[in-house]
Protein backbone atom coordinates (compact mmCIF):
# COMPACT_ATOMS: atom_id res chain seq x y z
CA UNK A 1 0.00 0.00 0.00
CA UNK A 2 1.66 3.44 -0.75
CA UNK A 3 1.66 4.97 2.25
CA UNK A 4 2.24 8.75 0.77
CA UNK A 5 0.90 10.43 3.59
CA UNK A 6 4.59 9.58 4.95
CA UNK A 7 6.18 11.97 2.93
CA UNK A 8 3.30 14.87 3.31
CA UNK A 9 3.94 17.42 5.25
CA UNK A 10 1.84 20.03 5.67
CA UNK A 11 2.31 22.86 8.76
CA UNK A 12 1.14 21.35 11.65
CA UNK A 13 -1.49 23.60 13.18
CA UNK A 14 -1.82 23.41 17.08
CA UNK A 15 -5.51 23.13 18.07
CA UNK A 16 -5.98 23.28 21.44
CA UNK A 17 -8.29 20.19 21.22
CA UNK A 18 -5.20 18.28 20.27
CA UNK A 19 -1.76 17.29 21.13
CA UNK A 20 1.62 16.40 18.99
CA UNK A 21 3.14 13.24 20.66
CA UNK A 22 6.24 14.36 18.12
CA UNK A 23 7.10 17.34 20.11
CA UNK A 24 8.86 17.28 23.75
CA UNK A 25 10.68 15.15 25.82
CA UNK A 26 9.34 11.34 24.98
CA UNK A 27 8.71 10.84 29.16
CA UNK A 28 7.19 13.91 29.66
CA UNK A 29 4.82 13.24 26.66
CA UNK A 30 3.73 9.79 27.23
CA UNK A 31 3.02 10.51 30.95
CA UNK A 32 0.80 13.80 29.99
CA UNK A 33 -0.85 11.80 27.88
CA UNK A 34 -1.08 8.50 29.81
CA UNK A 35 -2.13 10.15 33.39
CA UNK A 36 -5.61 10.91 31.76
CA UNK A 37 -6.31 7.41 30.75
CA UNK A 38 -5.16 6.47 33.65
CA UNK A 39 -7.39 8.41 35.77
CA UNK A 40 -10.19 7.88 32.93
CA UNK A 41 -9.64 3.95 33.58
CA UNK A 42 -9.58 4.07 37.52
CA UNK A 43 -13.03 6.39 37.37
CA UNK A 44 -14.54 3.09 35.28
CA UNK A 45 -12.67 0.92 37.45
CA UNK A 46 -14.12 2.72 40.51
CA UNK A 47 -18.01 2.43 38.84
CA UNK A 48 -17.87 -0.82 37.98
CA UNK A 49 -16.88 -1.72 41.69
CA UNK A 50 -19.19 0.93 43.54
CA UNK A 51 -22.02 -0.67 40.96
CA UNK A 52 -20.88 -4.30 41.96
CA UNK A 53 -21.29 -3.05 45.71
CA UNK A 54 -24.23 -1.47 45.76
CA UNK A 55 -26.14 -4.54 43.89
CA UNK A 56 -24.22 -6.83 46.82
CA UNK A 57 -25.53 -4.60 49.40
CA UNK A 58 -29.24 -4.42 48.47
CA UNK A 59 -29.81 -7.25 46.21
CA UNK A 60 -27.50 -10.12 47.83
CA UNK A 61 -24.68 -12.69 46.85
CA UNK A 62 -26.68 -14.30 44.00
CA UNK A 63 -27.01 -10.79 41.99
CA UNK A 64 -23.58 -10.20 42.83
CA UNK A 65 -22.72 -13.06 41.21
CA UNK A 66 -24.72 -12.76 38.36
CA UNK A 67 -23.24 -8.84 37.44
CA UNK A 68 -19.72 -10.21 37.80
CA UNK A 69 -19.42 -13.91 36.22
CA UNK A 70 -21.40 -11.73 33.14
CA UNK A 71 -18.49 -9.62 33.04
CA UNK A 72 -16.88 -11.86 30.70
CA UNK A 73 -19.13 -12.75 27.94
CA UNK A 74 -20.09 -8.80 27.97
CA UNK A 75 -16.17 -8.48 27.59
CA UNK A 76 -16.08 -11.21 24.67
CA UNK A 77 -18.94 -9.58 22.93
CA UNK A 78 -18.26 -5.91 23.35
CA UNK A 79 -14.22 -6.55 22.77
CA UNK A 80 -14.36 -7.23 19.27
CA UNK A 81 -16.02 -4.12 18.38
CA UNK A 82 -14.23 -1.58 21.06
CA UNK A 83 -10.71 -3.34 19.51
CA UNK A 84 -11.70 -2.58 16.21
CA UNK A 85 -12.42 0.96 16.86
CA UNK A 86 -8.62 0.97 18.12
CA UNK A 87 -7.68 0.23 14.51
CA UNK A 88 -9.07 3.63 13.75
CA UNK A 89 -7.06 5.63 16.25
CA UNK A 90 -4.14 3.90 14.85
CA UNK A 91 -4.84 5.00 11.48
CA UNK A 92 -6.04 8.50 12.74
CA UNK A 93 -2.64 9.16 14.97
CA UNK A 94 -0.50 8.77 12.05
CA UNK A 95 -1.95 10.64 9.48
CA UNK A 96 -2.02 13.51 12.31
CA UNK A 97 1.69 12.75 13.15
CA UNK A 98 2.03 13.16 8.78
CA UNK A 99 0.25 16.12 8.94
CA UNK A 100 -2.58 14.48 6.57
CA UNK A 101 -5.91 16.70 8.04
CA UNK A 102 -7.69 15.92 4.61
CA UNK A 103 -7.25 12.03 5.02
CA UNK A 104 -7.49 12.04 8.58
CA UNK A 105 -11.00 13.18 8.44
CA UNK A 106 -11.89 10.71 6.00
CA UNK A 107 -10.32 7.86 8.30
CA UNK A 108 -12.74 9.40 11.34
CA UNK A 109 -15.89 9.94 9.50
CA UNK A 110 -15.61 5.71 8.46
CA UNK A 111 -14.91 4.83 11.67
CA UNK A 112 -17.87 6.78 13.14
CA UNK A 113 -19.77 5.26 10.60
CA UNK A 114 -18.96 1.59 11.16
CA UNK A 115 -19.27 1.81 14.47
CA UNK A 116 -23.03 3.29 14.03
CA UNK A 117 -23.62 0.11 12.09
CA UNK A 118 -21.48 -1.82 14.96
CA UNK A 119 -23.07 -0.67 17.90
CA UNK A 120 -26.95 -1.39 16.47
CA UNK A 121 -26.04 -4.82 15.43
CA UNK A 122 -24.57 -5.74 19.18
CA UNK A 123 -27.80 -4.30 20.33
CA UNK A 124 -29.71 -6.71 18.48
CA UNK A 125 -27.69 -9.61 18.94
CA UNK A 126 -27.09 -9.09 22.74
CA UNK A 127 -30.85 -8.76 23.22
CA UNK A 128 -32.04 -11.98 21.47
CA UNK A 129 -29.33 -13.73 22.90
CA UNK A 130 -29.63 -12.88 26.38
CA UNK A 131 -32.22 -15.45 27.91
CA UNK A 132 -29.53 -18.03 26.36
CA UNK A 133 -26.52 -16.93 27.77
CA UNK A 134 -26.47 -18.00 31.77
CA UNK A 135 -27.41 -21.07 30.67
CA UNK A 136 -24.28 -21.94 28.09
CA UNK A 137 -21.90 -20.25 30.68
CA UNK A 138 -23.17 -22.80 33.51
CA UNK A 139 -24.43 -20.30 35.81
CA UNK A 140 -25.52 -21.58 39.05
CA UNK A 141 -29.30 -22.05 38.66
CA UNK A 142 -30.03 -19.74 41.64
CA UNK A 143 -28.29 -17.24 40.15
CA UNK A 144 -29.77 -17.51 36.45
CA UNK A 145 -32.93 -15.45 37.27
CA UNK A 146 -30.44 -12.42 37.81
CA UNK A 147 -28.45 -12.81 34.94
CA UNK A 148 -30.94 -12.67 32.25
CA UNK A 149 -33.02 -9.48 32.97
CA UNK A 150 -29.75 -7.80 34.21
CA UNK A 151 -27.92 -8.95 30.47
CA UNK A 152 -31.20 -8.03 28.57
CA UNK A 153 -31.13 -4.49 29.89
CA UNK A 154 -27.24 -4.02 29.64
CA UNK A 155 -27.06 -5.44 26.06
CA UNK A 156 -29.41 -1.85 25.04
CA UNK A 157 -26.52 0.14 25.72
CA UNK A 158 -24.14 -1.58 23.07
CA UNK A 159 -24.56 1.25 20.91
CA UNK A 160 -23.50 4.40 23.30
CA UNK A 161 -20.87 2.18 25.11
CA UNK A 162 -19.28 1.18 21.15
CA UNK A 163 -19.68 5.17 20.21
CA UNK A 164 -18.26 6.35 22.78
CA UNK A 165 -14.92 4.11 22.79
CA UNK A 166 -15.24 5.14 18.69
CA UNK A 167 -15.44 8.59 19.96
CA UNK A 168 -12.61 8.33 22.96
CA UNK A 169 -10.38 6.67 20.49
CA UNK A 170 -10.34 9.69 17.88
CA UNK A 171 -9.69 12.18 20.51
CA UNK A 172 -6.42 9.65 22.53
CA UNK A 173 -5.23 9.47 18.55
CA UNK A 174 -4.49 13.60 18.47
CA UNK A 175 -3.33 13.47 21.62
CA UNK A 176 -6.40 14.64 23.78
CA UNK A 177 -6.92 12.11 26.65
CA UNK A 178 -8.40 15.18 28.93
CA UNK A 179 -11.65 15.46 27.31
CA UNK A 180 -12.80 11.71 27.60
CA UNK A 181 -11.53 11.86 31.02
CA UNK A 182 -13.96 14.55 31.97
CA UNK A 183 -16.83 13.01 29.56
CA UNK A 184 -16.18 9.65 31.72
CA UNK A 185 -16.40 11.04 35.24
CA UNK A 186 -19.66 12.78 34.64
CA UNK A 187 -20.78 9.54 33.60
CA UNK A 188 -19.76 7.42 36.30
CA UNK A 189 -21.00 9.24 38.81
CA UNK A 190 -24.27 9.67 37.51
CA UNK A 191 -23.91 5.85 37.34
CA UNK A 192 -23.48 5.29 40.97
CA UNK A 193 -26.07 7.92 41.62
CA UNK A 194 -28.73 6.17 39.75
CA UNK A 195 -27.70 2.65 41.11
CA UNK A 196 -27.93 4.03 44.82
CA UNK A 197 -31.29 5.55 43.60
CA UNK A 198 -32.69 2.84 41.50
CA UNK A 199 -31.54 -0.09 44.66
CA UNK A 200 -31.65 1.69 47.35
CA UNK A 201 -34.53 4.36 48.16
CA UNK A 202 -36.67 3.27 45.52
CA UNK A 203 -36.25 -0.52 45.98
CA UNK A 204 -36.16 -2.24 42.08
CA UNK A 205 -35.12 -5.00 40.77
CA UNK A 206 -31.62 -5.83 38.65
CA UNK A 207 -33.00 -4.85 35.83
CA UNK A 208 -32.79 -1.12 36.95
CA UNK A 209 -28.93 -1.34 37.77
CA UNK A 210 -28.34 -2.17 33.95
CA UNK A 211 -30.52 0.90 33.36
CA UNK A 212 -28.59 2.60 34.90
CA UNK A 213 -25.57 2.10 33.29
CA UNK A 214 -27.26 2.65 29.68
CA UNK A 215 -28.21 5.82 30.55
CA UNK A 216 -24.62 7.22 32.02
CA UNK A 217 -23.33 5.53 28.94
CA UNK A 218 -25.48 7.25 26.71
CA UNK A 219 -24.73 10.47 28.87
CA UNK A 220 -20.84 10.05 27.70
CA UNK A 221 -21.20 9.29 24.28
CA UNK A 222 -23.39 12.29 23.70
CA UNK A 223 -20.84 14.22 25.22
CA UNK A 224 -18.55 13.21 22.90
CA UNK A 225 -20.06 13.59 20.11
CA UNK A 226 -20.79 17.29 21.20
CA UNK A 227 -16.55 17.73 21.00
CA UNK A 228 -16.15 16.14 17.99
CA UNK A 229 -19.00 18.22 16.14
CA UNK A 230 -17.39 21.38 16.84
CA UNK A 231 -16.83 23.51 13.80
CA UNK A 232 -13.14 24.72 13.90
CA UNK A 233 -11.51 21.71 15.77
CA UNK A 234 -8.93 18.94 14.24
CA UNK A 235 -11.60 16.41 13.97
CA UNK A 236 -14.74 18.78 12.85
CA UNK A 237 -17.40 15.62 12.42
CA UNK A 238 -20.09 16.84 10.18
CA UNK A 239 -23.27 13.99 10.00
CA UNK A 240 -23.39 15.03 5.85
CA UNK A 241 -19.87 13.81 5.38
CA UNK A 242 -20.60 10.38 6.95
CA UNK A 243 -19.43 7.97 4.70
CA UNK A 244 -17.27 4.68 3.50
CA UNK A 245 -14.39 5.59 2.72
CA UNK A 246 -12.79 2.44 0.99
CA UNK A 247 -9.11 3.05 1.66
CA UNK A 248 -9.90 4.44 5.17
CA UNK A 249 -12.36 1.37 5.61
CA UNK A 250 -9.59 -0.84 4.82
CA UNK A 251 -7.13 0.59 6.74
CA UNK A 252 -9.02 0.33 9.93
CA UNK A 253 -10.03 -3.04 8.97
CA UNK A 254 -6.05 -3.94 8.56
CA UNK A 255 -5.51 -2.47 11.75
CA UNK A 256 -8.33 -2.93 13.63
CA UNK A 257 -9.60 -6.64 12.52
CA UNK A 258 -6.30 -8.05 14.77
CA UNK A 259 -7.28 -6.22 18.04
CA UNK A 260 -10.67 -7.29 17.58
CA UNK A 261 -10.06 -10.80 17.08
CA UNK A 262 -7.22 -10.93 19.96
CA UNK A 263 -9.99 -8.54 22.25
CA UNK A 264 -12.58 -11.75 21.06
CA UNK A 265 -10.26 -14.22 21.66
CA UNK A 266 -8.97 -13.36 24.78
CA UNK A 267 -13.03 -12.71 26.10
CA UNK A 268 -13.70 -16.18 24.42
CA UNK A 269 -10.74 -17.94 27.14
CA UNK A 270 -11.85 -15.60 29.85
CA UNK A 271 -15.54 -16.94 29.24
CA UNK A 272 -14.70 -20.95 28.89
CA UNK A 273 -12.45 -19.73 32.67
CA UNK A 274 -15.48 -18.46 33.80
CA UNK A 275 -17.74 -21.50 32.97
CA UNK A 276 -15.02 -23.81 34.90
CA UNK A 277 -15.18 -21.44 37.90
CA UNK A 278 -19.30 -21.73 37.71
CA UNK A 279 -18.36 -25.54 37.97
CA UNK A 280 -17.34 -25.07 41.98
CA UNK A 281 -20.96 -23.10 42.83
CA UNK A 282 -21.81 -19.62 44.28
CA UNK A 283 -18.84 -19.87 46.77
CA UNK A 284 -16.01 -19.97 43.69
CA UNK A 285 -17.86 -17.81 41.07
CA UNK A 286 -18.49 -15.00 44.08
CA UNK A 287 -14.69 -15.36 44.98
CA UNK A 288 -13.82 -15.33 41.58
CA UNK A 289 -16.12 -12.37 40.82
CA UNK A 290 -14.55 -10.31 43.83
CA UNK A 291 -11.25 -10.91 43.03
CA UNK A 292 -11.54 -9.38 39.29
CA UNK A 293 -13.17 -6.15 40.72
CA UNK A 294 -9.49 -5.56 42.56
CA UNK A 295 -7.14 -7.54 40.22
CA UNK A 296 -9.12 -4.52 37.79
CA UNK A 297 -6.93 -1.80 39.55
CA UNK A 298 -3.75 -3.78 38.73
CA UNK A 299 -4.86 -3.15 34.95
CA UNK A 300 -5.30 0.67 35.07
CA UNK A 301 -1.71 1.58 34.68
CA UNK A 302 -1.13 -1.31 32.16
CA UNK A 303 -4.00 -0.14 29.97
CA UNK A 304 -3.18 3.78 30.05
CA UNK A 305 0.30 2.71 28.96
CA UNK A 306 0.14 0.52 26.64
CA UNK A 307 -3.04 3.05 24.83
CA UNK A 308 -0.77 6.02 25.61
CA UNK A 309 2.30 4.24 23.44
CA UNK A 310 0.11 2.83 21.02
CA UNK A 311 -0.38 6.41 19.73
CA UNK A 312 2.78 7.85 20.91
CA UNK A 313 4.43 4.63 18.42
CA UNK A 314 1.77 5.95 15.82
CA UNK A 315 1.98 9.23 15.49
CA UNK A 316 6.43 9.03 15.60
CA UNK A 317 6.48 6.80 13.23
CA UNK A 318 4.10 8.74 11.18
CA UNK A 319 6.65 11.61 11.70
CA UNK A 320 9.77 9.49 10.80
CA UNK A 321 11.18 10.41 14.22
CA UNK A 322 12.59 6.42 14.50
CA UNK A 323 14.57 6.85 17.55
CA UNK A 324 12.22 8.81 19.32
CA UNK A 325 9.83 6.20 19.10
CA UNK A 326 12.17 4.09 20.51
CA UNK A 327 12.89 5.98 23.56
CA UNK A 328 9.42 6.59 24.10
CA UNK A 329 8.62 2.43 24.07
CA UNK A 330 11.23 2.21 26.98
CA UNK A 331 9.81 4.44 29.08
CA UNK A 332 6.30 3.36 28.59
CA UNK A 333 7.39 -0.44 29.34
CA UNK A 334 9.54 0.24 32.62
CA UNK A 335 7.22 2.50 33.87
CA UNK A 336 3.72 0.12 33.38
CA UNK A 337 6.13 -2.42 34.53
CA UNK A 338 6.83 -0.71 37.88
CA UNK A 339 3.81 0.60 38.80
CA UNK A 340 1.68 -3.12 38.00
CA UNK A 341 4.35 -4.58 40.11
CA UNK A 342 3.92 -2.10 43.25
CA UNK A 343 -0.29 -2.92 42.61
CA UNK A 344 0.69 -6.63 42.68
CA UNK A 345 2.75 -6.43 46.10
CA UNK A 346 -0.40 -4.50 47.70
CA UNK A 347 -2.93 -7.01 46.36
CA UNK A 348 -0.79 -9.59 47.61
CA UNK A 349 -0.45 -8.05 51.13
CA UNK A 350 -4.02 -6.85 51.89
CA UNK A 351 -5.53 -9.47 49.66
CA UNK A 352 -7.75 -10.53 53.06
CA UNK A 353 -9.54 -7.12 53.49
CA UNK A 354 -9.56 -6.14 49.83
CA UNK A 355 -11.90 -9.65 49.10
CA UNK A 356 -13.92 -9.24 52.21
CA UNK A 357 -15.20 -5.46 50.46
CA UNK A 358 -16.91 -7.24 48.45
CA UNK A 359 -17.98 -11.06 49.87
CA UNK A 360 -19.26 -11.94 53.52
CA UNK A 361 -19.20 -16.01 53.12
CA UNK A 362 -15.62 -17.04 54.75
CA UNK A 363 -15.10 -20.04 52.04
CA UNK A 364 -15.62 -17.11 49.04
CA UNK A 365 -13.21 -15.22 51.33
CA UNK A 366 -10.35 -18.20 51.11
CA UNK A 367 -10.91 -18.69 47.60
CA UNK A 368 -10.17 -14.81 46.83
CA UNK A 369 -7.52 -14.63 49.03
CA UNK A 370 -5.73 -17.91 47.46
CA UNK A 371 -6.20 -16.22 44.04
CA UNK A 372 -4.92 -12.92 44.95
CA UNK A 373 -1.77 -14.76 46.64
CA UNK A 374 -1.17 -17.16 43.04
CA UNK A 375 -1.48 -14.17 40.29
CA UNK A 376 -0.47 -10.53 42.01
CA UNK A 377 3.03 -11.23 42.26
CA UNK A 378 3.29 -11.62 38.41
CA UNK A 379 1.51 -8.53 37.47
CA UNK A 380 4.93 -7.34 35.88
CA UNK A 381 4.79 -9.77 32.96
CA UNK A 382 1.11 -9.17 32.58
CA UNK A 383 2.01 -5.34 31.87
CA UNK A 384 5.32 -6.41 29.68
CA UNK A 385 2.79 -8.38 27.81
CA UNK A 386 -0.07 -5.79 27.34
CA UNK A 387 2.83 -2.83 26.53
CA UNK A 388 4.66 -4.80 23.45
CA UNK A 389 1.34 -5.72 22.21
CA UNK A 390 0.33 -2.19 22.39
CA UNK A 391 3.76 -0.88 20.32
CA UNK A 392 3.09 -3.18 17.57
CA UNK A 393 -0.44 -1.51 17.41
CA UNK A 394 0.70 1.81 17.07
CA UNK A 395 3.64 0.08 14.13
CA UNK A 396 0.81 -1.26 12.50
CA UNK A 397 2.21 -4.79 13.29
CA UNK A 398 -1.18 -5.74 15.12
CA UNK A 399 -1.22 -9.37 13.86
CA UNK A 400 1.75 -10.13 16.00
CA UNK A 401 -0.21 -9.56 19.18
CA UNK A 402 -3.03 -11.41 17.62
CA UNK A 403 -1.50 -14.47 17.23
CA UNK A 404 0.96 -14.24 20.41
CA UNK A 405 -2.65 -14.14 22.59
CA UNK A 406 -4.47 -16.53 20.09
CA UNK A 407 -1.48 -19.10 20.64
CA UNK A 408 -0.75 -18.23 24.48
CA UNK A 409 -3.90 -16.86 26.44
CA UNK A 410 -5.78 -19.19 24.62
CA UNK A 411 -5.17 -21.89 22.88
CA UNK A 412 -2.64 -22.63 25.75
CA UNK A 413 -4.44 -21.37 28.53
CA UNK A 414 -7.40 -23.63 27.78
CA UNK A 415 -5.92 -26.80 26.96
CA UNK A 416 -4.03 -26.33 30.86
CA UNK A 417 -7.18 -25.77 32.02
CA UNK A 418 -9.31 -28.91 30.73
CA UNK A 419 -6.16 -30.99 31.78
CA UNK A 420 -5.67 -30.23 34.99
CA UNK A 421 -9.36 -29.96 35.66
CA UNK A 422 -9.42 -33.33 33.94
CA UNK A 423 -6.62 -34.34 36.31
CA UNK A 424 -8.03 -32.70 39.87
CA UNK A 425 -10.57 -30.67 39.87
CA UNK A 426 -9.48 -28.19 42.33
CA UNK A 427 -9.83 -24.28 41.79
CA UNK A 428 -6.25 -23.49 42.24
CA UNK A 429 -4.87 -25.31 39.19
CA UNK A 430 -7.54 -22.74 37.28
CA UNK A 431 -5.90 -19.54 38.90
CA UNK A 432 -2.19 -20.76 37.86
CA UNK A 433 -3.20 -20.90 34.45
CA UNK A 434 -2.91 -16.80 34.33
CA UNK A 435 0.74 -16.65 35.86
CA UNK A 436 1.90 -19.53 33.40
CA UNK A 437 0.44 -17.88 30.33
CA UNK A 438 1.78 -14.35 31.03
CA UNK A 439 5.11 -15.54 31.62
CA UNK A 440 5.25 -17.57 28.22
CA UNK A 441 3.89 -14.43 26.16
CA UNK A 442 6.29 -12.14 27.71
CA UNK A 443 9.03 -14.26 26.75
CA UNK A 444 8.23 -14.41 23.01
CA UNK A 445 6.80 -10.67 23.01
CA UNK A 446 10.63 -9.59 24.09
CA UNK A 447 12.13 -11.86 21.24
CA UNK A 448 10.04 -10.41 18.87
CA UNK A 449 10.39 -6.81 20.19
CA UNK A 450 14.24 -7.37 20.42
CA UNK A 451 14.89 -9.15 17.13
CA UNK A 452 12.39 -7.48 14.72
CA UNK A 453 12.19 -4.54 12.73
CA UNK A 454 8.81 -3.22 14.64
CA UNK A 455 10.08 0.77 13.97
CA UNK A 456 9.62 0.29 10.33
CA UNK A 457 7.05 -1.54 9.87
CA UNK A 458 4.83 0.92 7.80
CA UNK A 459 7.69 1.33 5.03
CA UNK A 460 7.89 -2.66 4.54
CA UNK A 461 4.50 -2.49 3.51
CA UNK A 462 4.78 -0.21 0.39
CA UNK A 463 3.01 -2.34 -2.48
CA UNK A 464 0.62 -0.77 -4.95
CA UNK A 465 -2.84 -0.09 -3.66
Amino acid sequence: MPYKFLHFHAPHHHHRDSTLLTEGAPRKVITAFAFPIFLSQLFQQLYNTADAWIVSKYLGDEAFSAVTSSGSLVFLMISFFVGASMGAGVVISRYFGAGNHARMSQATHTAVLVSLICGLTLTLMGSLLASYIPGWMRLDPVVQPYAIPYLRYYFLGSLALVMYNTFKGIMNAVGDSRRPLYFLIVSSVTNVFLDWLFLGPMGLDIRWAAIATTISQSISALLCLRQLSKRGTVYALSWSKLRMDRWSLREILRYGLPTGVQNSVIGLANVMVQSNINTFDKVGTAACGAYSKIEGFAFLPITSFSMALTTYIGQNLGAKAYDRARQGARFGIWSAMLMAELIGVVVFVFAKPLISIFVKDPESIAIGVRQAHIEALFYCLLSFSHCIAGICRGAGKAFVPMFIMLAIWCVLRITYITIAMHIDHNIIWLFWAYPLTWFISSVIYLIYYLRSDWIHGFEHSKQLA
